[in-house]
């Protein structure tokens, strides 16, 4: 058992995985929280790796998902944090996923942009009607003296 200052006893093996296996192999290794990787190739270059498309997929992704977070906190939209990791979708729901936010992404940039639009026109209008207001404060006091002298009305 490990103490505070010192890790659990841990063993390094290494795997060799088929292509197609990779994927469930390492998201249920993922999934059980005890393994770390290590990287054997660290002076290969990130695009020159096998998966790079597949990891760059993933980090699109989860931008989105940073940028939608983002918003709803800054709405005050409470969220469901139910403090447990969700298992890995399965490539072929990856695809569903990345429709999905690529779809939410376009349109919560749209209504904000559609807002930010209102706000903007909101101000411009209220200007136009202080303006308006304050010329027909401006013409009623001229009108007065106009009249006055122009109909010799006294009032």
């Amino acid at each position: 058992m490990g103490s505070l200052f010192r890790s659990e006893e841990m063993t390094l093996c290494q795997l060799f995985l088929q292509s197609e296996a990779a994927y469930a192999c390492v998201s249920e290794l993922g999934e059980l929280g005890l393994v770390q990787f290590r990287d054997l190739n660290p002076d290969v270059n990130a695009f020159q790796r096998k998966f790079v498309n597949e990891v760059r997929r993933c980090d699109e992704m989860e931008r989105k998902l940073r940028y939608l977070e983002k918003e709803i906190k800054k709405d005050g939209i409470p969220m469901l944090d139910t403090g447990e990791n969700p298992e890995a979708p399965q490539p072929r729901e990856m695809i569903d996923l990345e429709a999905t936010f690529e779809k939410l992404e376009n349109e919560l940039r749209e209504v904000n942009q559609n807002a930010e639009a209102l706000k903007r026109n909101f101000l411009e209008l209220t200007e136009l009607k202080h303006i308006l207001r304050k010329t027909q404060v401006f013409f009623d006091e001229v009108r007065m003296p106009f009249f006055k002298l122009f109909y010799g009305i006294h009032l």
